[in-house]
């Protein structure tokens, strides 16, 4: 099931560090560039940018990936 998040939504996802608290900063709806990796983002298909509230990085996710967390 996928979910619309929007700016400012407090989201978690899990990394390979284990689960990560941060913010989506836009829905990606075309092929974007993060850090020397394409996102494969489209309109069918939208990804979004998270940042870290702990580190300050910045990941792109797929929806199902996210889940929305209370403030």
């Amino acid at each position: 099931m996928s979910s619309e998040f929007k700016q400012g939504d407090k989201v978690e996802w899990n990394s390979s560090q284990g689960k990560v608290v941060g913010r989506v900063q836009k829905k990606l709806t075309s092929r974007t560039e993060i850090k020397d990796h394409t996102v494969d983002a489209s309109e069918d298909e939208p990804q979004y940018l998270v940042k870290s509230d702990k580190t300050g990085a910045e990941a792109a996710h797929k929806p199902e990936a996210l889940k929305k967390v209370d403030e």
